[in-house]
């Protein structure tokens, strides 16, 4: 069964005048990222992929999470849309065991909600949830995933 891992990206700062791809992370970004690439890591997930948006602050995220894994900067991912989420997912590779996405709100969010019914009110900075998909990659759609564990840096998901 494909395990998919949605994470949103970790603090970025915010700065008249710069545009919103560059934005790059805060500290507490930094050391939120950190904590997530721990956490991922007692937790035994290891991604055979990763799938991340192009923006500064999502591929400075994966920077600090220490995942060994073949790397697609999509820049679906940075249109924020969860329809186009959903696509991007079924054109996975039924041989990638674990996948790890990197985003934005609000399609993270409505992802996790739409994959498992679940996800709770709000998905915060930095915030991951994982999910045991039943019918493979190709056959991802809404109520497909299972919510197997949550984290983030504030509090339970």
């Amino acid at each position: 069964m494909p395990t998919l891992i949605v994470l949103r990206h970790a603090k970025a700062v915010t700065e008249f005048g710069l545009p919103d791809i560059d934005r790059p992370l805060s500290g507490r970004g930094r050391r939120d990222a950190t904590a997530a690439g721990k956490w991922l890591g007692k937790a035994g997930l290891k991604p055979d992929l990763v799938r991340c948006s192009p923006a500064k602050r999502t591929r400075q995220t994966l920077s600090r999470l220490d995942v060994d894994a073949e790397v697609g900067f999509e820049p679906e991912i940075y249109a924020n849309d969860v329809g186009g989420l959903f696509d991007l997912l079924t054109q996975t590779d039924e041989q990638v065991g674990t996948l790890l996405l990197i985003g934005h709100n609000p399609s993270l969010h409505h992802l996790v909600h739409d994959l498992t019914g679940a996800g709770g009110d709000s998905f915060p900075t930095c915030a991951l949830a994982v999910i045991a998909i039943g019918a493979g990659w190709a056959g991802i759609r809404p109520g497909a995933g299972r919510l197997t564990a949550d984290w983030s840096p504030k509090a339970s998901i």
